[in-house]
């Protein structure tokens, strides 16, 4: 089986593509390794996957030297006339999107750059899939869709129409142009809602990353809404899994799907969402307890307001991949920090 994975420059991207390799499949991963946060850490994941640095070409696939089955190419998905080459020359039988412009915060200075790669780009993707009409397509939404609801723990079940930043409102956006590419031309489709992913090779903009350097560095960390706030942390290896179990799986219809009383997370069409986090809510003062832990260091800390495009808490209803899946998250904090302080110390050299 043929599957592309975008995004594989960045964190979970870099993960799957390395999981899909293992497992046998033929991964094609794409990224335009762009300048929003370092891109010695993005040519890091690169590198560990066997894509040399100095082999990259635009548009150009450069074969791993460490999984005969994995290639890269560097092209950015909002490209419209790469995208329809790539689908044209590839013709993949699955695609896991996982490519967009992230951050809440920076969505708020920089909305042109959300627009262009997570609508336009993602455009491109369903039109991909649908002119080659791929077996699944499965993409990244986010947990920031919930926005003004307070009803926890969160369910796909319950509606996430009050989106407080605009990099929730282009990742709710992808949802419903999935529907709709889902229903007009059958293409089965999974939407999955990420919960505060963190690990090692994660991103600098994440507090949890600030933080570790910070306090490494003895420089004050900023904590908003004076540290009230809790967060469903999940770890990277769990996401994985959960992904991988899913692309095996397309969306089918449900029957039982009634217009009368729309359940948002099923349709007609075979279209689903699913929420992925770790289901046990953290406190941001606690979380931070387990950095000082596994650094060995106490943190200065600089208490401030809460800030725009915050939410107060997060907290993933489970049920369906529970249930329809056998999902369950095996990492805790204390082992998930950890792991990611190790791999920062060993990356960066402290």
């Amino acid at each position: 089986m043929k599957i592309l994975v975008t995004g594989t420059a960045g964190f979970i991207g870099f993960y799957v593509a390395q999981r899909l390799a293992k497992l046998g499949f033929e991964v094609i991963g794409v990224d335009n390794i762009n300048t929003y946060y370092d891109t010695e850490l993005k040519h890091g994941r690169l590198r560990a996957s066997g894509i040399e640095t100095n082999a990259l070409k635009d548009n150009q696939p450069v074969n791993s030297t460490v999984y005969a089955n994995y290639s890269f190419i560097k092209l950015d998905i909002s490209d419209r006339a790469q995208m329809e080459n790539l689908f044209a020359t590839y013709k993949f039988d699955v695609v896991c999107h996982l490519a967009a412009q992230a951050g809440v915060r920076y969505s708020i200075t920089n909305p042109h750059d959300y627009a262009l790669s997570n609508l336009s780009g993602f455009l491109n993707i369903l039109e991909g899939c649908r002119t080659i009409k791929v077996k699944h397509l499965v993409y990244a939404s986010s947990s920031s869709v919930y926005g003004l609801n307070s009803n926890t723990p969160f369910s796909v079940h319950h509606g996430a129409a009050h989106p407080v930043s605009l990099y929730a409102a282009s990742k709710k956006s992808n949802e419903m142009m999935a529907h709709s590419y889902s229903h007009l031309y059958q293409i089965p489709t999974t939407g999955l809602r990420f919960f505060t992913v963190y690990g090692p090779w994660g991103r600098p903009d994440m507090a949890y990353f600030k933080f570790a350097d910070a306090i490494i560095k003895g420089d004050p960390i900023d904590v908003y809404n004076n540290g009230d706030m809790q967060r469903d942390f999940t770890y990277v290896d769990d996401i994985v899994e959960g992904i991988i179990r899913v692309l095996d799986k397309p969306a089918q219809s449900n029957p039982a799907w009634n217009s009368g009383h729309p359940d948002p997370a099923t349709s007609s069409a075979p279209y689903r969402l699913y929420n992925i986090g770790n289901s046990q809510p953290v406190k941001l003062m606690k979380f931070i307890e387990a950095l000082e832990n596994s650094i060995g260091k106490k943190a200065l800390i600089n208490f401030l307001p809460m800030q725009a495009g915050d939410v107060l808490s997060t907290d993933a209803d489970m049920n369906d991949l529970e249930t329809e899946f056998n999902y369950q998250p095996q990492t805790n904090i204390q082992d998930g920090i950890g792991r990611f302080v190790a791999w920062f110390k060993d990356f960066y050299k402290v």
